[in-house]
């Protein structure tokens, strides 16, 4: 065969020209393509945080009159935004598991191609024995071909392998509906909490101004008595003293009480400012209706079955046991099956329509080795998981006993405290009456007004304990009193209906 000689040293300047070229382009492109930090403008951050506002209180139902303690419950529940955050964690976990279902599905896969080319591709053939060129050139080809394929494979490893990620996921739906279970707990024991306090507040404050406004007056007839020098002026400085106590002790109880109604809002979603046209429903007072169970070992039991922070380890636990079989499925052999239908424009084929089926086996050998230490792995796991499980087994039962004392604990405040302010206010009463006789000083009626606010105050701050209590107890034993269907659709009074339904319930089923 007759070769063709080209010039070695031309060849070789073209060659270098063009990757001179090619560098020379290659440069332009990473120059253009360069990535440079870009901070927020402040119209960026400015439109981000008007639309913020505007989305926090979008599409919530409006106060409407007074709200009872089930209507702040339930708007908690609907609008508050961390137990918003973990429906939206279960809302994703539940569309990771619906796409997990798409991997267990066979691969479809559809391509088509456009090869051309400027000459014909083409060979001859040399006889290995003599070395002559034994036929001309020839070509099977066009220089222009057009493909296509479409073809169903079916990866059977994988296959395993997408059902155990798929029985994994199903578990961390359930986990984070536990998770949701126990933010929305939480939420409902603030609520309880802070409504009890707003309800103070609400019952309070005016009378704490009044007082304010009394101590004040007082603080400048004493002033006046103390310039004219008409008493000992050892006399009006100890009245005023006793004055300023007690006007301390009025401003720091309306330090205290002002919030209440902001922290409310806060609690059920309510914009910044619009706490001040919350009305409040004054609920009844339940201590005469919470009743202990006799026998402790009841509640350890329905704690030990109903606690989500448990069944969320028992999840993680089967999960992890099924770490396990995917990782013996990773020792297996791997089987590849394949079907589909092709085409090729080439006009030299004899067939430009055919089917095509394959079956291919392959196997990592080093996953034998490997398997080893990745059970041991997950072996370890599981005793984390194991010693968590024994862990928080022994902290709930202590919750349990610890929030047992507390409800009963507050049971007998909350029954000192009504016999307190009921003697208080008599004794007020009877002080208003000498007083408006000339019988005490401004002073005597003075400070036994302010005792009555403190008994009243204090009567409210242990009622609200023992709800606060009560409500920790039936989280200590996982007594879920949410609804399980809960969803935003669902309208507020209906909400607040089920709510309270299920706290009469959780009432007789600790009895």
């Amino acid at each position: 065969m007759n070769g063709t000689n080209f010039p070695i040293e031309g060849l070789r300047g073209v060659i270098n020209q063009l990757l001179v070229a090619l560098t020379v382009l290659a440069a332009i492109g990473l120059s253009s393509c360069a990535v440079k930090p870009i901070p927020l403008t402040k119209e960026e951050v400015r439109s981000r945080m008007q639309e913020d506002r505007v989305v926090l209180t979008k599409d919530q139902e409006p106060v409407l009159g007074t709200i009872d303690l089930y209507e702040a419950m339930a708007r908690a529940l609907k609008y508050n935004l961390d137990a918003r955050v973990e429906l939206m964690h279960k809302m994703l976990a539940q569309t990771q598991l619906d796409l997990s279902h798409y991997a267990m599905l066979p691969r479809l896969a559809a391509n088509a191609g456009f090869d051309g080319r400027d000459n014909f591709t083409g060979g001859v053939a040399r006889s290995l024995i003599t070395g002559q060129q034994q036929i001309q050139p020839f070509t099977s080809s066009e220089k222009n071909i057009f493909s296509a394929d479409l073809s169903l494979s079916w990866n059977v490893l994988d296959f395993g392998m997408s059902y155990i990620r798929a029985k994994q996921a199903a578990d961390d739906v359930l986990i984070a509906e536990e998770e949701r279970r126990r933010v929305a707990n939480r939420v409902m024991q603030d609520v309880r909490t802070a409504y009890w306090r707003a309800v103070s507040a609400e019952r309070i404050l005016p009378s704490l101004k009044m007082l304010d406004e009394w101590v004040k007056t007082a603080l400048e007839k004493s002033q006046a008595v103390q310039d004219e020098r008409l008493s000992a002026p050892l006399v009006p400085l100890q009245y005023k003293l006793d004055l300023l106590n007690t006007q301390r002790y009025v401003q720091q109880l309306f330090r205290e009480l002002s919030t209440a109604k902001l922290q409310l809002a806060a609690l059920i979603n309510l914009p910044p400012g619009q706490e001040h046209e919350l009305k409040l429903m004054v609920p009844e007072r339940e201590s005469g209706t919470l009743e202990l169970p006799p026998d402790m070992t009841v509640l350890e039991n329905r704690a030990l079955e109903s606690r989500p922070e448990l069944r969320m380890v028992d999840y993680r636990r089967r999960i992890n046991a099924r770490e396990t079989k995917a990782a013996i499925l990773e020792m297996l052999p791997n089987l590849n099956l394949q079907a589909g239908g092709n085409y090729n424009s080439n006009s030299f084929l004899f067939n430009n329509h055919w089917g095509a089926y394959a079956a291919r086996t392959s196997w990592n050998l080093l996953n034998l080795f490997r398997y080893p230490a990745r059970a041991k792995t997950i072996e370890a796991q599981q005793k984390v998981l194991y010693t968590q499980n024994l862990a928080l087994t022994m902290a709930i039962m202590s919750q349990v006993h610890i929030s047992v004392a507390q409800v009963a604990q507050a049971k007998t405040e909350t029954s000192t405290a009504r016999l307190y302010h009921d003697t208080q206010s008599q004794i007020t009463e009877q002080t208003r009456q000498a007083w408006r006789m000339a019988k005490l000083s401004e002073q005597t009626m003075l400070r036994e007004r302010v005792n009555q606010v403190a008994a009243q105050l204090r009567y409210d701050t242990v009622e609200a304990g023992l709800q606060t209590a009560w409500a920790s107890l039936l989280a200590a034993i996982g007594e879920d009193v949410l609804p399980n269907d809960l969803t935003r659709e669902q309208s507020v009074s209906d909400l607040a209906i089920e709510l309270r339904a299920r706290w009469v319930k959780s009432k007789e089923l600790l009895k």
